[in-house]
């Protein structure tokens, strides 16, 4: 059973940096792909970053040379790393976990199977 738990958001300054984490608190970490997708008022929701494990990843061109993903396996943990924020990052963050089929890199909701309850960013201008 995948459990995830988001935590690092807040509010931020435009130009500031944050650092967000997702952990998954159930039994196993095995899911080959994981993303970080958000979802801004009024808006749908758009992925961000993913990494699978045989250590390809895929940015939105919207934060790509700001925005790094990254996985702990050990810690059965991802994160997200958000340099050079901007008014526009402002979102509620989620993390997701692929479906066992996803074996690339996929910005599309529906290639994951497991979210967590998402974590709000605030950027003030």
């Amino acid at each position: 059973q995948v459990q995830l738990v988001e935590s690092g958001g807040g509010s931020v300054p435009s130009g500031g940096s944050r650092v967000l984490s997702c952990v998954d608190l159930g039994y196993a970490y095995t899911s080959y792909c994981v993303a970080w997708f958000r979802q801004a008022p009024g808006k749908e929701r758009e992925g961000v970053a993913v990494n699978c494990r045989d250590g390809s990843t895929e940015y939105a061109d919207s934060v790509r040379e700001r925005f790094m993903i990254a996985q702990d396996y050990a810690k059965k943990t991802m994160y997200l790393r958000m340099n050079n924020l901007k008014p526009e990052d402002t979102a509620m963050y989620y993390c997701a976990v692929g479906r066992d089929d996803v074996v690339k890199p996929s910005t599309r909701s529906d290639d994951f199977a497991h979210w967590g309850q998402g974590t709000q960013v605030t950027v003030s201008s």
